[in-house]
Order: structure tokens, then sequence, then C-alpha cells
């Protein structure tokens, strides 16, 4: 009698048998199956790769047109806004001939003249510029106690700063003086000051006193101070930034796209624009913007509020 259970028992052995054998076949691999399945990898990552390539060649090429548009843009732009300004450059901390050369071309881009470029002596001399204040009541500016205090400054020093201390707030008072006596030119009966101590003050000196219509700050953070120099400078250089702003002069501090750590938090507590890549045509731009008026902080970095002033509300009158 015949018996379905038997041939579908032997069917599924059938079946089992050919799964097997395939599972097999592939385990032990078949060099043509995997050949054509490695070339089709290939095949498949090489065009992937092939549009990568074309793609970035597209974009350099689009690039490289935007790059060239803009460079014949800028001088449009910026045209006359600085017209027969004259502009200073202040290094707080080290120079930098890149920077010079930067804001030089900047300025000059625009119709200006960079006629000022100084730097601050770091750590400050206040010894030697006690020194050379004599008379005046700067001569206290030497810390408590040291060699070469004035004499008369004897008894201020004793009511006041401990023995090697700073008077933070008489520096502070010295930088307010240089910083108006850097922009304003003639225009301060005491600008003998800043000529008497230039010597002291100064590490770098380029060009000529006169009166400035704009300054451009760019800072280093103080290294290798001890803790009464790092007093006395950053005293100084609020007074000095105070100073400026009192006369009205537009001020800017700079730094560079790759500056860290960024001065543009110092420059933002001192309420002057900052512009924090310098070294791009977005950058400059943007100084000449803000040493024509704009108040903002300028760049690509997060603490930037745009990468350009609005040129419409700028003011290009000195």
């Amino acid at each position: 009698m015949f018996d379905y259970r038997y041939h579908a028992l032997s069917l599924a052995a059938v079946l089992l048998a050919l799964a097997l054998g395939v599972v097999i076949g592939v385990a032990i691999g078949d060099s043509d199956l995997v050949s054509s399945a490695k070339s089709g990898i290939v095949h498949d990552l090489s065009s992937e790769l092939g549009d990568a390539h074309s793609q970035v060649s597209q974009l350099q090429t689009q690039l490289t047109s935007e790059e060239a548009f803009t460079s014949d843009l800028y001088p449009i732009a910026v045209h006359g806004l600085l017209r027969g300004r004259n502009i200073g450059l202040v290094f707080l901390g080290g120079t930098s001939d890149h920077i010079n050369d930067l804001v030089r071309d900047a300025v000059t881009q625009a119709g200006g003249n960079l006629v000022t470029v100084v730097a601050v002596r770091e750590p400050l001399d206040l010894t030697g510029l006690a020194g050379e204040s004599v008379g005046t009541h700067y001569a206290a500016l030497a810390p408590a106690g040291s060699t070469g205090s004035a004499g008369s400054a004897g008894a201020t020093a004793a009511a006041g700063p401990g023995a090697g201390e700073v008077d933070a707030q008489l520096v502070e008072q010295f930088g307010v003086l240089v910083g108006k006596q850097l922009v304003s030119g003639g225009q301060l009966v005491s600008r003998e000051l800043l000529s008497r101590v230039r010597t002291r003050l100064l590490s770098a000196f380029d060009g000529q006193l006169g009166k400035l219509e704009g300054l451009v700050v760019m800072r280093d953070d103080p290294t290798g101070m001890s803790t009464e120099e790092s007093r006395a400078s950053a005293a100084f250089q609020s007074g000095l930034i105070d100073g400026v702003q009192a006369v009205g002069v537009p001020t800017v501090g700079v730094e560079l796209t790759g500056t860290e750590p960024s001065q543009v938090p110092w420059y933002e507590s001192q309420d002057i624009s900052s512009v924090d890549d310098l070294d791009t045509t977005a950058g400059q731009a943007a100084l000449i913007y803000a040493l024509g008026g704009s108040h903002g902080a300028y760049g690509t970095k997060p603490s930037a509020d745009s990468l350009l002033p609005n040129v419409g509300g700028t003011s290009t009158q000195p």
C-alpha cells in the first residue's frame, strides 16, 4: 500500500540534501562567484569615488570663482571709507609683523594711513616709569619699597599698598592718560609725559605721535609674569582703552582665525569692537567698517555677532 508519509519524508530529505549542498558549496567557495562579487563591489566603490572627486572639483571651481569675485568686490566695497584718516596700531604683549601688514593693507586699501605702530613693554617697568615721571604723582608708580622709588612717593606708598605691591589704581590712571595722549596728538597740554616715558613704556615704536582717528588693538595674554606684574599689566591695559574711549576715537580689537586663546572676551569686556578673522577678506572689511563707526563683534568664531557689520548704518565721516 502506498504510504504518503514515506513519500513526504523522502521529498524532505532530498530538499535538505540540496540545501546542504548549496551551503557547503558556498562555504568551500566558488572562486568565480567570489571574484564576481568582489569585482562588483570594487566597481561600485570606484564609481562612488569618481563621483566624489567630480563633486570636489566642481566645488573647488565654484569656491575659486567666489573668492575671485570677493577679491574684485572688496576694493569697491571699502573704497574711500577711511580717506585721509590717520590710524594707529597698539600691541599689548607680543608684536606681529603679520598683523601689522594685514592692518596696514586694510587701512591703505580704504584710503587711510597707518601712522603710528607701538608695542607696550611687558612686564611694565614701573620703577623706570616712576623715575621718568619725577615731578608728577606718577613718580609713585614703582611698587612700594622697591629700589628706585621716588622719595616723595614714600608716604603715599606707606599709606597704600604693602611692600612690593602695585598701586593698581594709580597704574590704571596712568594708562588712561597714556591712552588719551596717544590718540590726541598735540591737543593735550600734558602730552610731554608720553614722550618722557616712551622708551620705558614701549618696546617698539614706528611712525610718529600725532592725532589719530582710529586705533587698532592686538592683545596677547600675559605670560611669565608674577602676580603683581600681571595686576599692573591688566590695570594699565584697561586704563589705556578707557583713555582712548574717553577721547571718542573708534577702537577695534583684532586677532587671527587661529588665535588661541581668543581675546574677543577681553575686547568685549572693554566695550570695544572686535574682529576675530583679520586674516580673511571679510575680516579686513569688518575692520574698516568698525573703524568707520560700526560697533560689534565680527568674524567666524562663536563669540561673533555676525560676519560683517550692517554696512547700511556705517558712518564714513571723520
